[in-house]
């Protein structure tokens, strides 16, 4: 945990949509696969509630978090700074986090057990992005990315 705590990572949240209800957990296990076709994997506990919720509906969503969504990372890990409602916008029928940097709609493509996780590969379906920093987590805290582009 504290050699691969030294990996940054971006932030995101991810979503789906089950009975009416909308459940989302923070997650920074994400990643591309393939571009043909057009493939992410993401990565849930198996002890997650929103594990049976993304098998369940079979399409979930990912919010790329901007560095000024650290409270929205808290409470979709589950640790609330107080009792409050998220408002959600739509993207091709998936719910998202408003105001995220990019949303990624995804039909399931295939599903692993992994050790303590589960491993869903998501078929990209649609995409957003637009401009703005990222929030990142290092070693347990949140960054945002500082651009340290060489001025030659």
């Amino acid at each position: 945990r504290d050699v691969l705590g030294r990996w940054v990572t971006g932030v995101a949240v991810i979503t789906t949509a089950w009975k009416d209800q909308v459940h989302g957990m923070t997650a920074n296990a994400v990643m591309s696969v393939s571009l043909k076709p057009p493939l992410i994997l993401v990565s849930i506990d198996e002890k997650a509630s929103m594990l049976a919720k993304v098998r369940a509906a079979n399409h979930f969503a990912v919010s790329i978090l901007s560095s000024e969504q650290k409270a929205l990372s808290l409470h979709f890990a589950g640790q609330r700074q107080r009792n409050e409602t998220v408002a959600f916008d739509w993207f091709m029928g998936l719910p998202v986090i408003k105001n995220a940097l990019a949303y990624i709609a995804c039909k399931v493509y295939d599903a692993h057990p992994a050790g303590d996780h589960v491993l869903f590969l998501g078929e990209v379906e649609h995409l957003w992005a637009r401009p703005g920093r990222p929030l990142t987590f290092y070693q347990g805290r949140y960054y945002a990315l500082q651009d340290i582009e060489d001025k030659k």
